[in-house]
């Protein structure tokens, strides 16, 4: 398996025939050219991994060389060589664009050490680009599963509000997708290609949030046994999404209020101030004013947070978007489970359509998902779902089908009913259900068996 192609530009032969005789046993595809102006017409004829340039050569020197690579071809990583190592080359040939420096003679077992290193790097930034592109591409406002009015809504601030650099509270019940239209924004954002930096203020505990958020000094605290960058400053001039915001302690939401204002913070130990050019992106499921009402949020953190807010409607409230919701998250957890479910029976997507959900899009989710693992067949039926979902306190299932009823229909609906209210209130321990309603454990299991009753 070939490790990578490099090209050598050396105007010595013999220098040049060796090095690529040593490069090509150790694997590696090789041309060899022996002047700069050879080496820019193969590099447009060719992809390179890696190019070894000798700094000096007649008309186009190595500088020179690697000046116009750098020009053409930016990420080709450019290794020098040299009779001449002096300091001064050497830093002249790093601020061009060199990765990495040699001296003549060339030491072949360190050659082959940074070649490794370099094609090391050159991988992850190229696993790297491929990543970013996928997350682009998972976020991009097309993949967000929707149909109802209000989320329509929803995505048209997001794509308003996406290219600018404002401060945006997104709100909502817990499950609603919060963090999902945050990631929405970044990566429609100039700032797509910078770091996306998440946080969640309520599953860091409050002596390491600060930490956490700003970085420490060695010695700042017991335990700080070394420098720690913070979130901020990893984020840098990209975005940082701080979840639960609502969370945060009185002293957090004072240094966070400073941020805001002077886009400024200090490590923990330390009494250099540091600039943030992130941008910030909070969410909360808490009711913020209730919170300023009782003291526990501050008024002036609240208003600078507020800036633009997006308030994504719970599902209970789009129940045109359950329906694709439904497709989708049964197409994916099919994939994942390597399983032919297809479907879902009439009645049980009636009972997913007529269902609050509490938990949201969350709970749809983890709901599919559990019918996909349990389901036996290619369709999912009531018996897949979840014991609390038939006993949902709203109209009836046949009702909302329109189906007359007649008396035994009737009659075998309310004795369901009542084995349901029994087992709901026994917690599911079918002795004293079936004690409760005057009839035999065994009894109890028949029906249960008869009505599809699983608790």
């Amino acid at each position: 398996m070939k490790k990578g192609r490099v090209l050598i530009a050396e105007d010595e032969k013999t220098q040049r025939e060796l090095l690529e005789g040593f490069l090509r046993k150790e694997g590696f595809e090789v041309d060899g050219v022996e002047s700069g102006r050879e080496a820019l017409q193969r590099l447009r004829e060719n992809f390179y991994d890696i190019a070894l340039i000798d700094y000096k050569m007649p008309e186009l020197d190595g500088l020179q060389t690697l000046r116009e690579i750098h020009r053409l071809y930016p990420e080709l990583p450019v290794v020098m060589m040299t009779a001449y190592g002096t300091v001064e080359t050497a830093v002249a040939s790093m601020k061009e664009g060199a990765l990495d420096y040699l001296t003549k003679p060339i030491d072949l077992d360190e050659l082959l050490l940074i070649f490794e290193k370099v094609l090391e790097r050159s991988r992850l930034i190229h696993e790297n680009k491929i990543l970013k592109a996928q997350l682009k591409e998972r976020y991009m406002f097309k993949h967000i599963i929707y149909q109802s009015p209000k989320m329509e809504e929803v995505m048209n601030l997001v794509g308003r509000v996406a290219p600018s650099s404002s401060t945006v509270l997104i709100r909502g019940e817990s499950g609603t997708g919060k963090e999902l239209i945050a990631n929405a924004i970044h990566y429609a954002s100039p700032r797509a290609e910078k770091p996306f930096v998440k946080v969640s203020c309520s599953a860091i505990p409050e002596t390491l949030l600060e930490s956490e958020l700003f970085g420490h000094e060695k010695g700042a605290f017991t335990g700080a046994i070394q420098r720690r960058i913070g979130r901020f400053e990893e984020a840098s001039e990209g975005t940082i999404f701080l979840d639960e915001i609502g969370e945060l302690s009185p002293a957090l939401q004072v240094k966070l209020l400073r941020i805001l204002q002077e886009k400024e913070f200090q490590r923990l130990g330390s009494n250099v101030t540091l600039k943030s050019e992130a941008r910030i992106i909070a969410a909360t499921n808490r009711n913020l004013e209730e919170a300023m009402k009782k003291g526990k949020f501050r008024e002036d953190l609240y208003y600078r947070l507020n800036v633009i807010s997006i308030m994504i409607p719970p599902l209970r409230e789009r129940k045109e978007d359950i329906p694709p919701l439904i497709d989708h998250f049964l197409k994916k957890y099919s994939q994942l489970n390597q399983k032919n479910v297809s479907n879902l029976s009439q009645e049980a997507r009636m009972l997913l359509l007529r269902y609050s959900y509490p938990g949201n899009v969350r709970e749809l989710e983890n709901i599919i998902e559990r019918a996909v693992v349990l389901c036996r067949g290619e369709i999912i039926t009531t018996q897949d779902l979840p014991f609390h979902l038939q006993d949902e306190k709203s109209e009836k299932l046949w009702e909302s089908l329109g189906k007359p009823k007649t008396l035994p229909e009737s009659l075998e609906e309310l004795e369901k009913d009542l084995i349901l209210k029994a087992l709901r209130d026994h917690r599911g321990v079918q002795t004293k259900a079936a004690e409760s309603l005057g009839i035999s454990e065994r009894v109890l299991r028949y029906k249960m068996k008869k009505y599809g009753i699983r608790f």
